[in-house]
């Protein structure tokens, strides 16, 4: 159902995109929209882990810099049959962890020096297990492509405010300011908000393969415990918001308003779900 679900947002995106992008343009602009998300979409795809890992300046350890994390990651790719994937710590306090990379044989895990410190050697694999689910499940580039494309929307509407500015299309193609005006509100709040929900879908099912990697639901659902706690009481340094989506709690405080935007569903939620499985394994 989560990859249903996932495939309706992303064609929903896509033609918003394409919509905005009529608006802006008629049929040319719809055409320039599609090309401007395909561009952006090479470059994530090939770079953005590069991109992520420098940017919270990531170092990539070895085995004998970190015996007991890299073991755990070992063990848990050996039980998921999967690609061994390389090994970054973050020097933040703030407990935290994100999956990076476009596919299993081009993956990376990241953890902060704080979720080293907090965390029991059960708790950690149950983190772990979640973002190697997101590996094997292909979330990181599902996301990356929602990023993109809600990104080329926000673009379009600038480009309807400059347009608005300056005139806008010719009279004859039937210029609308009032609809330029309201995409210019409207575009990317949507696009916002399926964005949101692509990556709350995403959540819950790495939860859950997560969960059957680790062979414990529980280990993950006392992890997000401490997890959501700490992050509340030592906020996260994050270079740029639009990358929230990817840790494995959000690194964002905030209530009210806030939480309807919220890239991560409601820890209790999460907790929930994982202490219903416990029974099923």
């Amino acid at each position: 159902m989560n990859y249903l679900k996932t495939a309706v947002l992303l064609a929903l995106l896509t033609a918003l995109l394409v919509f905005f992008g009529g608006l802006v343009g008629g049929r040319q602009g719809a055409v320039i929209a599609l090309l401007i998300a395909g561009v952006m979409n090479f470059v994530s795809y090939w770079y953005s882990d590069k991109i992520v890992l420098k940017m919270y300046r990531a170092k990539e350890v070895t085995e004998t810099e970190a015996p007991g994390l890299y073991n755990i990651v070992r063990d848990l790719t050996m039980k998921a049959n999967m690609p061994m994937p390389r090994v970054y710590m973050m020097e933040q306090e703030t407990p935290n962890a994100f999956a990076t990379g476009r596919n299993p044989e081009h993956a990376a895990v990241a953890v902060t020096t704080g979720i080293m410190k907090l965390l029991n050697k059960e708790e950690l694999t149950g983190v772990l297990a979640h973002e190697l689910a997101h590996v094997m499940n292909r979330d990181i580039l599902i996301a990356t492509v929602a990023a993109t494309i809600a990104g080329a929307i926000s673009y379009l509407s600038q480009m309807a405010y400059f347009s608005s500015l300056f005139g806008g299309r010719d009279d004859r193609e039937g210029s609308n300011p009032v609809a330029l005006i309201v995409m210019m509100i409207v575009a990317p709040l949507a696009a916002m908000v399926v964005q949101m929900a692509i990556s709350r879908s995403r959540e819950y099912g790495a939860d859950a393969g997560g969960a059957n990697i680790a062979g414990n639901p529980i280990y993950l659902a006392n992890a997000l415990r401490k997890l959501d706690f700490y992050n509340k009481r030592i906020p996260m340094e994050v270079p740029n918001q639009a990358t929230a989506h990817m840790f494995i709690v959000s690194p964002l405080s905030g209530g009210g308003m806030l939480k309807l935007f919220s890239t991560h569903p409601p820890i209790e939620e999460r907790i929930k779900r994982l202490e219903a499985m416990v029974g099923h394994h």
